[in-house]
Formats: C-alpha cells, structure tokens, sequence
C-alpha cells in the first residue's frame, strides 16, 4: 500500500476519536460529561468553554473531511474507468464456452434377446 494513504488513514482515525471525545464532552439538553469538569468551567467560564468545544469540533469535522478526500485522492491513479471496463470484456470473451455444431449421434440402447 501507498505510505501517503496510510498516514492519511490513521489521521482521520485519530481525528474521529477526538471529536467521539470532544462531542460528549459538550452539554447537551440534560448533564453531558462536561459536567464533571467543574473546574474547567470555573476557570474559563461556562460560555468560553462552550465555544471551546463547540469551535474544536467544528475543527475536527473539517480536518476529517478534508483528509478524508485528500485519501481519495492518493488512490485514484491506480485504476480508470476504461481500463476496468477493458478487463471485464476481456475476461467475458476469454470464458465463453464453445458449443457443439451438430449434436452426436446416439447409439441405439441394445436389445436383450
């Protein structure tokens, strides 16, 4: 495998599990895990740290989705369209099974006497 698309590929799994993290660490509608981090909250505010997180996704999500392509990207050189469609024809005509022209002529079943 490309060297490129591999550290692409561990990049964005690393950025998926930071933003798990940084997701259930905002407050939602009831108590979310931000909740246990009173200290945070009382150093930098309940505001501040709320357009921390949210600003640290919104981050993370475009990280991986730029990544994301720039993968795409690494592996699209390898392959087209027309030479995959070459290889299937080919292997179509390559496995055609030839027929019989005339059928064989069959032996009369022996008569027991």
């Amino acid at each position: 495998m490309n060297a490129v698309f591999i550290i692409l590929t561990v990049l964005v799994v690393i950025a998926s599990v930071l933003l798990t993290i940084v997701v259930l660490l905002q407050n939602g509608k009831g108590d979310g895990l931000a909740s246990n981090f009173v200290a945070a909250n009382q150093t930098f505010g309940v505001r501040q740290t709320a357009d921390m997180l949210e600003k640290i996704t919104w981050g993370l999500v475009a990280f991986v989705l730029v990544v994301s392509i720039a993968t795409s990207f690494t592996l699209g050189g390898r392959t087209s369209g027309n030479d995959v469609k070459e290889k299937i024809e080919n292997a179509a005509a390559a496995q055609q099974p030839e027929f019989p022209t005339a059928i064989p002529a069959q032996e009369a079943p022996a008569t027991e006497e």
